[in-house]
């Protein structure tokens, strides 16, 4: 039997009874179709596919485009799990119509709800996307959208100045309407803090046992993608070394005559072949 999509009611109603729910990030149709059959209640069809999947060094060069093909791949897989939408670099920054223009591409694409990163800066676009009817996840803390203007892939808010900032646009991105936020890579008391002070559930990245629900990619879970795994990340399989392993395995039968057998073929009537000859 096939599991009930989650709402965001029940969601915001974990946070009330102090339960967890659980978001994998996936860009395809057959991990969206592995996890739809898990107990995960969440999707996240990231940006970060800039990096895993395109290749690319950054979040930065994904354009909404890329984001509602995946989005529509991951849907397909994934009927019964709830589907986050990223909005990538520039697709909300620039105006809040065209927020809302891009917000409801990935709606229309099967999203259940897009994700904005950013904080004070955004607070207007995030009010304006949920004005129009559209559920709003917000991000703040490591945004890797705009790593570069932090130094990088670095913790977040560990300056009482820092921290109070952090604090400040969870509190108001709350007000702005988010009906959750993503805490990425902040030190785990500060986590705890923000958590207290706003009703809505939170969402840890590498932000400690406090919040709400966890984060993690699938292609990290399963160890497929080692090109950069952060601290946070917990590698439950080598899937990619015994991927490597697999397609060894076939070009050394290939070479060696034992693959294709007999029963990798396919037969035709003796009298049909004669008429050939």
């Amino acid at each position: 039997m096939s599991k009930q999509k989650i709402t965001i009611p029940e969601l915001q109603e974990k946070k009330v009874k102090g339960e967890k729910f659980k978001m994998i990030t996936a860009y395809d149709y057959p991990m969206a179709s592995i996890i739809d059959k898990s107990s995960a209640e969440l999707i996240l069809v990231g940006d970060s596919l800039g990096m895993v999947i395109q290749g690319h060094d950054s979040t930065v060069p994904v354009n909404i485009e890329d984001m509602i093909y995946h989005v529509k791949l991951v849907r397909r897989g994934a009927p019964n799990t709830f589907i986050v939408g990223d909005m990538p670099f520039l697709a909300y920054q620039a105006c809040e119509k065209e927020a809302i223009r891009n917000a409801g591409q990935l709606l229309k694409s099967g999203a259940d709800c897009v994700k904005m990163e950013g904080g004070l800066t955004i607070v207007d676009k995030v009010k304006a996307v949920v004005d129009a009817g559209i559920p709003v996840i917000a991000h703040i803390g490591l945004t890797p959208q705009t790593a570069s203007m932090v130094g990088g892939f670095k913790v977040q808010g560990k300056s009482e100045e820092g921290a109070q900032r952090l604090i400040d646009e969870a509190i108001a991105l709350e007000k702005a309407g988010a009906f959750a936020i993503v805490l990425e890579c902040i030190p785990t008391p500060l986590v705890k803090i923000i958590d207290e002070k706003i009703s809505i559930p939170t969402i840890g990245v590498g932000g400690g046992p406090h919040t709400t629900a966890q984060n993690l990619n699938a292609y990290d879970l399963v160890g497929i993608f080692d090109k950069f795994v952060p601290k946070f990340v917990k590698q439950y399989g080598q899937l990619g070394s015994q991927m490597l392993d697999i397609f060894n395995t076939w070009c050394s039968e290939i070479d060696s005559g034992v693959y294709p057998e007999p029963k990798h073929g396919f037969t035709m009537k003796d009298d049909e072949l004669k008429k050939l000859y």
